[in-house]
Protein backbone atom coordinates (compact mmCIF):
# COMPACT_ATOMS: atom_id res chain seq x y z
CA UNK A 1 0.00 0.00 0.00
CA UNK A 2 1.18 3.31 -0.75
CA UNK A 3 2.10 5.85 1.94
CA UNK A 4 -0.70 4.55 4.94
CA UNK A 5 1.35 6.21 7.91
CA UNK A 6 -0.40 9.41 7.59
CA UNK A 7 -3.20 7.24 8.44
CA UNK A 8 -1.97 6.11 11.98
CA UNK A 9 -1.89 7.76 15.01
CA UNK A 10 0.16 7.24 17.46
CA UNK A 11 -2.24 7.17 20.50
CA UNK A 12 0.24 5.80 23.60
CA UNK A 13 2.20 9.48 23.57
CA UNK A 14 -0.98 11.24 23.59
CA UNK A 15 -2.41 13.09 26.83
CA UNK A 16 -6.05 11.83 28.17
CA UNK A 17 -8.37 14.65 26.29
CA UNK A 18 -9.55 16.00 22.89
CA UNK A 19 -7.54 15.40 19.83
CA UNK A 20 -7.93 16.44 16.73
CA UNK A 21 -6.70 15.47 12.92
CA UNK A 22 -7.52 16.64 10.00
CA UNK A 23 -7.27 14.86 6.39
CA UNK A 24 -7.69 15.88 2.85
CA UNK A 25 -8.90 12.68 0.74
CA UNK A 26 -8.37 12.53 -2.95
CA UNK A 27 -8.89 9.79 -5.52
CA UNK A 28 -4.98 8.51 -4.97
CA UNK A 29 -6.48 7.56 -1.62
CA UNK A 30 -8.51 4.88 -3.05
CA UNK A 31 -5.79 3.65 -5.39
CA UNK A 32 -4.76 -0.15 -3.62
CA UNK A 33 -8.82 -0.59 -2.91
CA UNK A 34 -9.50 -1.12 -6.29
CA UNK A 35 -12.22 0.53 -8.48
CA UNK A 36 -15.37 2.87 -7.17
CA UNK A 37 -18.21 3.99 -7.97
CA UNK A 38 -16.99 7.27 -7.91
CA UNK A 39 -13.87 9.61 -9.35
CA UNK A 40 -12.67 13.34 -8.73
CA UNK A 41 -13.35 13.05 -4.72
CA UNK A 42 -12.10 16.22 -2.60
CA UNK A 43 -13.06 15.25 0.85
CA UNK A 44 -12.04 16.45 3.97
CA UNK A 45 -12.14 14.50 7.43
CA UNK A 46 -12.30 15.53 10.41
CA UNK A 47 -11.24 13.14 13.18
CA UNK A 48 -11.88 14.57 16.95
CA UNK A 49 -9.81 11.40 19.40
CA UNK A 50 -11.13 11.96 22.89
CA UNK A 51 -8.55 10.12 24.94
CA UNK A 52 -9.77 8.15 28.34
CA UNK A 53 -8.73 6.11 30.38
CA UNK A 54 -8.98 2.61 28.90
CA UNK A 55 -10.39 3.85 25.60
CA UNK A 56 -10.56 5.89 22.99
CA UNK A 57 -13.62 8.06 21.20
CA UNK A 58 -13.55 8.91 17.75
CA UNK A 59 -15.84 11.11 15.80
CA UNK A 60 -15.08 10.91 12.11
CA UNK A 61 -16.69 14.65 10.62
CA UNK A 62 -16.97 13.79 6.65
CA UNK A 63 -17.79 16.63 4.24
CA UNK A 64 -16.94 16.93 0.55
CA UNK A 65 -17.76 16.46 -3.10
CA UNK A 66 -17.46 13.43 -5.77
CA UNK A 67 -18.60 13.06 -9.53
CA UNK A 68 -21.02 10.07 -9.84
CA UNK A 69 -23.57 8.61 -13.03
CA UNK A 70 -27.19 9.36 -12.51
CA UNK A 71 -28.88 6.27 -11.63
CA UNK A 72 -31.36 6.91 -14.04
CA UNK A 73 -29.54 8.37 -17.50
CA UNK A 74 -26.36 7.76 -16.67
CA UNK A 75 -24.86 10.86 -16.82
CA UNK A 76 -22.64 12.75 -14.37
CA UNK A 77 -23.08 14.74 -11.41
CA UNK A 78 -21.74 16.00 -8.37
CA UNK A 79 -22.51 14.40 -5.19
CA UNK A 80 -22.12 16.55 -1.79
CA UNK A 81 -21.17 14.13 0.64
CA UNK A 82 -21.70 14.48 4.39
CA UNK A 83 -21.92 12.36 7.24
CA UNK A 84 -20.70 11.69 10.60
CA UNK A 85 -19.32 8.71 12.06
CA UNK A 86 -18.53 7.60 15.81
CA UNK A 87 -16.72 4.41 16.73
CA UNK A 88 -14.84 3.36 20.30
CA UNK A 89 -11.98 1.78 20.16
CA UNK A 90 -11.20 -0.57 23.90
CA UNK A 91 -8.03 -1.14 24.43
CA UNK A 92 -8.19 -5.04 26.34
CA UNK A 93 -5.69 -7.99 26.23
CA UNK A 94 -7.50 -10.66 24.06
CA UNK A 95 -8.53 -8.18 21.09
CA UNK A 96 -9.48 -11.11 19.01
CA UNK A 97 -11.91 -12.86 21.29
CA UNK A 98 -13.55 -9.06 22.27
CA UNK A 99 -14.04 -8.74 18.44
CA UNK A 100 -15.56 -11.64 17.42
CA UNK A 101 -18.39 -11.64 20.34
CA UNK A 102 -18.81 -8.27 19.91
CA UNK A 103 -22.30 -7.19 18.07
CA UNK A 104 -22.16 -3.62 18.07
CA UNK A 105 -19.91 -2.51 14.55
CA UNK A 106 -19.38 0.76 16.49
CA UNK A 107 -16.93 -0.59 19.08
CA UNK A 108 -13.43 -1.82 18.12
CA UNK A 109 -10.61 -3.80 20.25
CA UNK A 110 -6.96 -3.30 20.20
CA UNK A 111 -4.52 -4.82 22.23
CA UNK A 112 -2.66 -3.53 25.26
CA UNK A 113 0.20 -3.88 23.19
CA UNK A 114 -0.77 -2.07 20.30
CA UNK A 115 0.81 1.75 20.01
CA UNK A 116 -1.18 3.52 16.78
CA UNK A 117 -4.31 3.01 15.56
CA UNK A 118 -4.63 2.42 11.87
CA UNK A 119 -7.96 4.90 10.61
CA UNK A 120 -7.51 4.35 6.69
CA UNK A 121 -9.82 1.64 6.78
CA UNK A 122 -12.64 3.27 8.35
CA UNK A 123 -11.86 6.09 6.14
CA UNK A 124 -12.43 4.39 3.26
CA UNK A 125 -15.90 2.73 4.75
CA UNK A 126 -16.91 5.52 6.18
CA UNK A 127 -16.56 7.86 2.72
CA UNK A 128 -18.33 5.26 0.97
CA UNK A 129 -21.24 4.79 3.03
CA UNK A 130 -21.30 8.88 2.55
CA UNK A 131 -22.32 8.12 -0.67
CA UNK A 132 -26.19 8.11 -1.58
CA UNK A 133 -27.34 4.56 -2.33
CA UNK A 134 -29.99 6.03 -5.03
CA UNK A 135 -27.34 8.45 -7.22
CA UNK A 136 -30.47 10.41 -9.53
CA UNK A 137 -30.74 13.82 -10.86
CA UNK A 138 -33.42 15.78 -8.70
CA UNK A 139 -36.45 16.03 -10.44
CA UNK A 140 -36.72 19.28 -11.00
CA UNK A 141 -33.78 18.82 -13.00
CA UNK A 142 -34.71 15.42 -14.83
CA UNK A 143 -34.80 15.97 -18.82
CA UNK A 144 -33.00 19.19 -18.29
CA UNK A 145 -29.57 19.74 -20.28
CA UNK A 146 -27.43 17.23 -17.61
CA UNK A 147 -29.85 14.11 -18.59
CA UNK A 148 -29.29 12.12 -21.10
CA UNK A 149 -32.85 12.21 -23.05
CA UNK A 150 -32.06 9.54 -25.18
CA UNK A 151 -32.12 7.05 -22.11
CA UNK A 152 -34.97 8.93 -20.13
CA UNK A 153 -36.98 8.79 -23.93
CA UNK A 154 -35.89 4.93 -24.21
CA UNK A 155 -37.44 4.52 -20.57
CA UNK A 156 -40.37 6.11 -21.25
CA UNK A 157 -41.11 3.84 -24.44
CA UNK A 158 -40.09 0.70 -22.04
CA UNK A 159 -41.92 1.82 -19.37
CA UNK A 160 -45.28 2.58 -21.75
CA UNK A 161 -44.40 -1.23 -23.60
CA UNK A 162 -44.71 -3.01 -19.86
CA UNK A 163 -47.99 -1.03 -19.38
CA UNK A 164 -49.45 -2.37 -22.51
CA UNK A 165 -48.96 -5.89 -22.17
CA UNK A 166 -51.43 -7.47 -19.88
CA UNK A 167 -50.23 -9.98 -17.47
CA UNK A 168 -52.18 -12.99 -18.16
CA UNK A 169 -51.99 -13.85 -14.29
CA UNK A 170 -53.74 -10.61 -13.09
CA UNK A 171 -56.49 -11.50 -16.34
CA UNK A 172 -59.14 -12.59 -13.49
CA UNK A 173 -58.31 -9.62 -11.20
CA UNK A 174 -59.50 -7.06 -13.74
CA UNK A 175 -63.19 -8.50 -13.24
CA UNK A 176 -63.29 -7.27 -9.61
CA UNK A 177 -61.79 -4.21 -10.36
CA UNK A 178 -63.98 -1.04 -9.09
CA UNK A 179 -66.39 -3.35 -7.17
CA UNK A 180 -66.06 -1.97 -3.84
Amino acid sequence: MSNRREFEIAFVGLRPGVHEFEYKIEDKFFVPFGEQDFTNLSANIKLTLDKKNGFLQLKFDIDGVADVDCDRCGNGLKKQLWDEFNIIVKIVDDPEAANASEEDSDIYYISKTESHLHISDWIYEFINLSIPMQKMCDEKEMGGPQCNNEVLAMLKKMEDDVAKQANPLWKGLDNIKGLE
